[in-house]
């Protein structure tokens, strides 16, 4: 049963839930790592937005989005925008990273005179990149 079959939009899944539904270590290790960086905790959010709908989890630290958890059946996308200021030192990092992100990258569009990016975080490595752009996003 897909995600938004298995939690519509009158049924709130639990954090509980959410990790149970993803079964991926990678999935806490991101959650741990923003909330402790920067002390942020987990908001649970429905979206009807097309591209992305149904239940997702958002991080915050004030009124600055972090990244926002999409989750999947046995993964998770995180979407991490990446504004005019950070693309310098963004593409700086993306000589390190995966060719996942390196292509995901190239072939976003601008908007705004930035990106955002929709990573299916399936690895260890592109947990890894993940952190990384989190830190450049957040400085």
């Amino acid at each position: 049963m897909s995600w938004n079959e298995q939690y519509p939009m009158g049924r709130k899944p639990s954090e509980e839930e959410i990790t149970s539904y993803i079964h991926s270590p990678l999935w806490r290790e991101l959650c741990d790592f923003v909330e402790e960086g920067w002390s942020s905790t987990p908001s649970i959010e429905y979206s009807r937005c097309s591209g992305a709908p149904g239940w997702n989890v958002k991080y915050k630290k004030g009124s600055r989005a972090i990244c926002t958890l999409y989750p999947n059946d046995g993964y998770f996308t995180c979407m991490v925008s990446v504004g005019r200021k950070q693309a310098e030192e963004t593409e700086i990092l993306l000589l390190s990273c995966t060719k996942y992100l390196q292509g995901l990258y190239s072939n976003s569009s601008l908007f705004n005179g930035g990106r955002w990016l929709m990573i299916d975080v399936t690895s260890p490595d592109i947990l890894d990149d993940v952190k990384e752009l989190i830190k450049v996003r957040m400085k």
